[in-house]
């Protein structure tokens, strides 16, 4: 099955090291999570004490209904101001594939559900070539909240959005996960490699195993991707196969 590097994740480090940030180059607004208010104004050197709130306040919670709505008022970044819809993922709650893209797009945001537009349309096809259903995996995203004009996530949004992300994981417990394109798979692994890199072994992410594939709206781009991606689905099958054996 090739070499498989394990990577882990410390959320209450990754949040501390947001505020640090925030208050070290001077910022007198910092967006907080579970407010309905956009902005909190934090007085010039007034210790801040969020943290630990905010941290138990997302990962106590026991099933993905309470972290949804735990969450859905989230404006720990500038992009909660701007949305239109939280979107937070869909999909079987216990799930054994779970599919992570990296942010939503136009439309994604005007619904509320990852991966509606054209590329996931395709993707939802490519599912059902593979016998599934949406209702049978779990589709979700690095961000929560659409990028203006779709642009690529900033390392401080994916950085502070992550930690969603990684909870839906743990309560989920997939037997697989997907990374759909290079830049949710750099993100989550934490690494530079090239998507044709990445495409070459498994990973595993706290203790899941994690395979790379193209994005859907690659695969429009360059229908020449389309082989490839399948040919990632048929591992993806074969390993589900085998963890199922066991």
């Amino acid at each position: 099955m090739g070499s498989e590097k394990i990577m882990t994740f410390d959320k209450n480090r990754f949040f501390r090291n947001y505020l640090k940030r925030k208050l070290e180059a001077g910022e007198k607004t910092i967006y907080l999570p579970f407010d309905n208010r956009a902005e909190k104004k934090i007085a010039e050197n007034r210790p801040v004490a969020v943290e630990p709130l905010a941290i138990e306040d997302f990962a106590k919670t026991e099933t993905l209904e309470q972290l949804y709505d735990t969450i859905k008022d989230c404006r720990m970044c500038p992009l909660g101001a701007t949305r239109h819809r939280f979107v937070f993922g869909v999909g079987n709650p216990h799930a054994e594939i779970m599919f992570i893209g990296e942010a939503p797009g136009h439309e994604e945001d005007m619904k509320g559900e990852p991966f509606v537009g054209r590329a996931g349309q395709l993707f939802t096809r490519a599912l059902a070539a593979m016998g599934l259903r949406r209702e049978d995996v779990y589709i979700a995203n690095i961000l929560k909240c659409r990028p203006p004009e779709n642009r690529d996530p900033l390392p401080e949004e994916a950085e502070t959005c992550e930690v969603y992300l990684l909870h839906q994981i743990a309560l989920i417990k997939p037997k697989i996960i997907c990374s759909l394109g290079r830049i949710a798979a750099q993100r989550l692994l934490r690494t530079n490699m090239t998507l044709g890199q990445m495409r070459e072994r498994w990973f595993s992410l706290q203790g899941t195993p994690l395979i790379v594939t193209y994005h859907p709206a690659a695969l429009l781009r360059t229908p020449d991707y389309k082989r490839p991606f399948w040919e990632d689905m048929q591992k993806l099958l074969s390993r589900l196969k085998e963890l199922k054996s066991k």
